[in-house]
């Protein structure tokens, strides 16, 4: 389970990187374009904020829900496997 953390939070990362990179390069050729220094540059990369959250919410909730609630009765009987075996 560690293992599925640890690659939903790289995904995560990785997803939230691209997002601002994209937005950062959009402003700044926007800007370059029509003679707007800062303007879309900041104006983008604070849109891209509620964009990154929500496609956060969309991977981490795709990846929980792939992930298979351990029944009771499988906990027992590893449980009582690991008994017998001692």
């Amino acid at each position: 389970m560690n293992m599925t953390m640890a690659s939903i939070a790289g995904q995560v990362g990785c997803l939230t990187l691209a997002v601002i990179f994209a937005a950062l390069f959009a402003g700044l050729w926007l800007d370059r374009y029509l003679d707007t220094k800062p303007l879309f540059t900041v104006v983008i990369l604070l849109g891209s904020v509620p964009v990154t959250l929500f496609l956060m919410f969309r991977l981490v909730k795709a990846a929980t829900d792939r992930i298979k609630p351990v029944q009771k009765d499988s906990l027992i009987n590893t449980h009582q496997e690991e008994v017998n075996r001692d």
